[in-house]
């Protein structure tokens, strides 16, 4: 694997220097944990209920990825907000007691610890639905701002807690705004209603040494200027409806991209042709790995039990092994 640990590899390309060797989901380097207290991540046991009563739910399909339950919406009218959302009383729950269980049989040396949060526009629609989410940003703008204040107290403060108890190493913001063709909103709108609050997270994040990795699925480029601004170094999955080429070149050694693979075109079909599939490897590998700041995220997309899905994950993961791990010695610049 190399002279360092996937960690020590792993906090070198987040500072913008070339790591040792390539960093993989084949070798991740963090314990990303849940918190009961925020939005659920995943929901592989049944639904979930959410301290302000938002049901979650999972499904193979999705690969148990939580998601607000359909049909069911908790705030239909954004005005009467104060008399629907109540934060949770706190008062005495053990929040060490309940940080160490977490924690307890995390390998730190090896692994960083990373809490996710500000998951603002996630939160309103989980509140409202998606057609009520947008309706009321654009129809009653004052009380999704008075909502917005509301709840981001609570998640500030847990946000507190975790770095008190826990003293994790990354946050996770967390938050799709975007489809795959296009954002959910404007820049100008991200700018009003949600940077302001992330950006409060990302300072308490900067304040107690955290490096910050912003989660954001589809045609999202539109905002890496602003994550910048608020001292994000890396994105995941950075999806190939993006400029992904462009956004390397323009933002190597300040925003280190975690995917640029395919995972919804014939490259991740577990029937994709063997030989197709060595030579997009090799080349993905040479168009994003060359000066660092690259996770390589090469997957299928299919039910693991598949047996083409085992033959070419293996594939995949020898390419890793003999090609890729080891670039950077065998292709210094």
């Amino acid at each position: 694997m190399g002279t360092i640990t996937p960690k020590e590899n792993y906090i070198r390309m987040l500072k913008g220097e070339v790591p040792e060797f390539v960093p993989s989901f084949f070798n991740s380097a963090t314990a990303p944990l849940q918190d009961e207290m925020l939005t659920p991540q995943s929901a592989p046991s049944g639904s979930f209920t959410t301290v302000y009563g938002v049901e979650y739910v999972g499904s193979a399909d999705n690969m148990w990825g939580a998601m607000p339950a359909p049909g069911k919406i908790l705030l239909r009218d954004i005005t009467k907000w104060r008399d629907v959302i109540r934060t949770p009383d706190t008062t005495g729950r053990d929040w060490e007691a309940y940080y160490k269980k977490q924690t307890d049989q995390v390998d730190r040396e090896n692994k960083l610890v990373s809490f996710a949060g500000g998951d603002y526009f996630l939160t309103l629609v989980a509140f409202m639905g998606f057609e009520g989410a947008l309706l009321a940003l654009y129809e009653e703008p004052e009380e999704v701002h008075a909502l917005l204040e509301y709840v981001s107290e609570y998640y500030l403060d847990v946000m507190k807690k975790q770095i008190y108890y826990v003293r994790p190493e990354e946050f996770g913001l967390m938050d799709d705004d975007a489809g795959y063709r296009n954002p959910f909103f404007s820049v100008e709108m991200y700018r009003e209603f949600f940077k302001p609050h992330q950006k409060k997270h990302c300072d308490l994040a900067l304040e107690n040494g955290m490096f910050i990795n912003r989660h954001d699925c589809g045609k999202s480029e539109q905002f890496v200027d602003d994550w910048l601004d608020m001292g994000v170094c890396a994105w995941n999955p950075c999806q190939t409806t993006n400029d992904c080429k462009e956004i390397k070149r323009k933002y190597c050694g300040r925003l280190a991209l975690m995917g640029c693979w395919d995972n919804q075109g014939v490259f991740s079909n577990p029937k994709v042709d063997i030989k197709l599939l060595k030579d997009t490897l090799a080349e993905y590998t040479d168009t994003f790995v060359p000066g660092g700041g690259f996770v390589w995220s090469a997957m299928l997309m299919g039910p693991p039990d598949d047996p083409d899905y085992k033959e070419r994950m293996e594939i995949i993961r020898n390419f890793y092994e003999d090609y890729v791990k080891d670039y950077y010695k065998k292709h210094p610049f």
